[in-house]
């Protein structure tokens, strides 16, 4: 990586990074390309559409576990590694499940979805915190990334750049033990964190301490690392641009232009997961949903604007005197009397006459429309059903939203998966786990309302006719733990059965369903 300067980050991708805060100014409301003294209102629907089809993506993403294929061993050592096997789908199950309590990723996957659908990409950070020995899953912001891929093969991404900035309260804070005298000293850590170096008046090279997770060697600072100006008397408030550079193999970190640690990547892998929000063909980075929405937005603006000040006139009249040299005092207010020549003439301005405030509401009805048709989201999304629809009726109407939500999710289930790979992977190399022959799934929830009774019909239907498990019918139904859910049936059908027994209830079915009689349940004193 001698080629890599952070410099070199400044000329690259700006037509991508211009478009990312034009998305942005314009999703928070800067819609109106010139500014004007009379009124310009922003009725932000391209705000809302997104809120909205966000809300409907995000509908109950989970995962599912299982082994990776069925054994062909026999007897008692297929039993046993059955068991094996079984222990580690729950072990990987409860650690995927503390990972996304401990890190809040359905707060943080939802925040990361509308900022992708704002500027186009997102991307997902998976580490390990050296600090609270566990997985950490970030979302760092997209328009500091930069990534290089292999020729035409996009998905074969060979190196990543992250950039940040912090002021140096945040490094003190942070980093508050890594300063040293006149001889540098060499920070080494297990996990690649933010490491500054400075030099201060109070701290010599004995005095140095240990921060968490980090280990300070007494070693002389290597050729070629160096620590920079900018931390040397600069202002409290100044920033300091921090570059992270990875690869498969190594990782190095600089502040600002100075190269400040080099060092193999520990964990082997890339730990950036980079995805569009809907992919270009034949491009890595993706596409906004703001820029289709741009100018049916302004033109709505601007009528409703226009609407807007024709009713402000409407309600404070014109008073209009015809054959009158001159007027003084006319004031348009109850109980005003006017005096006017004998052949003049006066009235009021009417704007509203001939009903040409409906032409401007059939034309915002028609902008609404067209709004509606290219964000895919029919009225129907916004609860405007005008009269009774049959589920599948109302699917048909919702039909564009469904399809929207599927490309979106097609995308968004190679990231979730790549990420469960990850955060598998830490755990293997730092908590000593083995995760091997056990396969994961993202499983989504239902864009639409389901009834939850006919749902547990078909489930039954299905687990009854073979095509499938009882463990895949509760992960359809948004079952969390079916492993742990079935044990507990199997439980309840123990006790049911032996009280069956016990208190000798007739039970149907041949003895097969298991029921309990109340009059027949006397507990004995």
């Amino acid at each position: 990586m001698a080629d890599f300067t952070p410099v070199s980050l400044n000329r690259m991708d700006t037509a991508r990074l211009a478009a990312y805060r034009t998305n942005l100014d314009f999703y928070n409301g800067s819609q109106w390309q010139q500014t004007s003294r009379n009124r310009q209102l922003v009725f932000n629907y391209a705000k809302v559409s997104i809120d909205k089809i966000t809300s409907f993506l995000m509908q109950g993403p989970g995962f599912a576990c299982y082994p990776a294929g069925p054994l062909s061993l026999r007897g008692a050592e297929r039993r046993s590694n059955l068991e094996n096997e079984e222990a580690r789908v729950r072990r990987v199950e409860q650690l995927l499940r503390q990972v996304y309590e401990d890190n809040d990723l359905q707060q943080l996957d939802y925040e990361t979805e509308i900022d992708a659908a704002i500027l186009g990409d997102g991307c997902y950070k998976v580490i390990w915190d050296t600090d609270e020995k566990r997985v950490r899953v970030t979302a760092p912001d997209v328009s500091g990334v930069f990534a290089w891929w292999l020729g035409d093969d996009m998905s074969r991404v060979w190196r990543v750049a992250s950039r940040y900035t912090l002021t140096r309260d945040e490094v003190q804070m942070l980093y508050s033990g890594v300063i040293v005298g006149a001889s540098p000293l060499v920070i080494a850590s297990p996990l690649p964190p933010v490491i500054l170096v400075s030099r201060s008046p109070e701290w010599s090279e004995g005095e140095a301490k240990n921060l968490p997770g980090l280990k300070v060697n007494s070693a002389k600072q290597p050729q070629g690392i160096a620590t920079s100006p900018r931390l040397v008397g600069a202002p409290r408030n100044d920033k300091v641009v921090v570059t992270e550079l990875w690869t498969a193999r190594d990782f190095q970190l600089y502040l600002d232009n100075d190269l400040i640690d080099s060092r193999p990547n520990p964990y082997g892998f890339i730990p950036f997961i980079i995805f569009p929000n809907v992919k270009k063909p034949k491009q890595f980075w993706g596409e906004s949903d703001i820029p289709i929405l741009v100018q049916p937005q302004r033109e709505l603006n601007r009528a409703l604007s226009q609407l807007s000040r024709i009713l402000e006139l409407s309600g404070n009249p014109i008073a209009v005197l015809e054959n009158v040299a001159s007027a003084e005092d006319i004031k348009v207010q109850p109980g005003a009397l006017w005096t006017i020549p004998e052949d003049a003439k006066a009235y009021l301005l009417d704007l509203l006459q001939g009903g040409g405030v409906r032409l401007h509401v059939d034309y915002i009805d028609l902008l609404y429309r067209s709004l509606h048709d290219i964000s895919e989201l029919p009225r129907a999304a916004w609860g405007g059903v005008e009269r009774d629809l049959s589920g599948s009726a109302l699917r048909i109407e919702l039909g564009s939203l469904i399809q929207k939500v599927i490309r979106k999710r097609t995308i968004r289930t190679n990231v979730y998966h790549r990420r469960n790979a990850m955060v598998l992977r830490l755990a293997e190399k730092y908590m000593g786990e083995n995760f091997e022959g056990v396969n994961h799934r993202v499983v989504w929830g239902q864009v639409l309302p389901q009834d939850a009774d006919r749902q547990a019909q078909t489930e039954q239907l299905l687990v009854q006719a073979g095509v499938h498990s009882r463990r895949t019918a509760m992960d359809e139904m948004g079952v969390q733990d079916p492993d742990e859910e079935f044990t507990r049936w199997l439980e309840e059908r123990k006790k049911i059965l032996e009280m069956n027994r016990e208190f000798k209830a007739p039970s149907t079915r041949s003895g097969t369903r298991e029921r309990v009689i109340a009059a027949d349940m006397e507990v004995p004193e």
